[in-house]
Parts: C-alpha cells; sequence; structure tokens
C-alpha cells in the first residue's frame, strides 16, 4: 500500500466532470479518480474549511461510527476493474477491524472528515498512477508504478479503457501541482 493525498479536485473541459488528483507523498506520482458532484463538493467543503448548518451525508457517517465506539483507521483504494476504482473504509470497534465496501469519492469524503490516511493499492497504483516531469509539468510516462513495484500485467481492453485518463491527463493544465 501506498499514501496519497488528495491534491486537488479539477473539473474536466471535456465533459465536465469531477476528477480528484490523489499525489503520493515522497514521489512525483498522480492517480485520477473521477467522481460525483456531490462527492467532490464534500471533499471540497471540508478540505477548505467551510461550515454547513447541518451535517452532510459524509458527516453524519463519521459521527455514527464514532458514537457507537468505533475509530476509522484509513481508506483503501483496492482494485481497478473495467475502468471502475473500488475503495474500503477501514474501521475499528473494540478490538475488531472492519472493511466497508465504498466507492472511492466517499471514502476520500470520509477520510479528510475523520482525518484518515488514504491508501492505494500498488496493483492499482501500477495500473494507473502517472509521472509527472517537475519541470515542464508534463506526464512522463501514461501508466506506471514507478518504484520497485513490478510492472502490472495489463491487458489491451485494460489499455483502451484508461485512454479516457490519458485523454483528460492530456487536456488538464498540469503545470500548477507543483507549486504549492
Amino acid at each position: 500500500m501506498r499514501e496519497l493525498v488528495i491534491d486537488s479536485i479539477r473539473i474536466s473541459q471535456m465533459n465536465y466532470q469531477r476528477v480528484v488528483v490523489l499525489k503520493e507523498l515522497e514521489t512525483n506520482l498522480f492517480l485520477l479518480i473521477w467522481i460525483g458532484p456531490t462527492e467532490a463538493e464534500a471533499i471540497a467543503v471540508k478540505m477548505q474549511g467551510m461550515s454547513v448548518p447541518r451535517p452532510l451525508t459524509h458527516d453524519l457517517l463519521v459521527d455514527l461510527v464514532k458514537s457507537v465506539g468505533g475509530a476509522f483507521e484509513h481508506i483503501l483504494v483496492n482494485d481497478l476493474q473495467n475502468e471502475t476504482f473500488y475503495a474500503k473504509i477501514v474501521i475499528r470497534i473494540g478490538d475488531r477491524t472492519h472493511e466497508i465496501d465504498s466507492r472511492p469519492s466517499d471514502a476520500m469524503a470520509v477520510a479528510v472528515r475523520a482525518e484518515v490516511p488514504i491508501y492505494v493499492a500498488e496493483q492499482v497504483m501500477a495500473k494507473a498512477a502517472i509521472a509527472m516531469d517537475q519541470e515542464t509539468g508534463q506526464p512522463t510516462s501514461p501508466q506506471g508504478g514507478g518504484r520497485e513495484a513490478a510492472p502490472a500485467e495489463v491487458t489491451e481492453e485494460e489499455l483502451q479503457g484508461l485512454s479516457a485518463f490519458t485523454d483528460l491527463i492530456n487536456e488538464l493544465d498540469m503545470e500548477d501541482f507543483e507549486r504549492k
């Protein structure tokens, strides 16, 4: 597992969909995941420190788990199949750990509220991570996991599915990623 942080939320100019940009902490690898507008707003509200008069759904979930004595451990983006990312929300109640199936967007909205790490499985990074050149802000590889990870075996069908990611990356202005 690798730890990533939410770098930004962007809007694709091709189709106006939201994409959350995750960045690996110690490298120049990025992972882009399309999310819905509601989840994008839920993540952005918390990241920008905005307050809302009533709890949002993700606030309610965090409060519910905490009220029954649970604690959030982390979230894990654990799989990528047919252009769909999968995630787990990991909570601890007493001495038991529970992994709850989740959409990555909901898991990230919970993670920012519970202030827990976001991890991504090695095989997901190997299939979909994008390395960025620090000087040009341009992708240096269409995919790859970097580090010592063995290259993932990616089928021709998966490559065609990931071409949408390549199109989005080529459209985004990535130069400002390293300006933080």
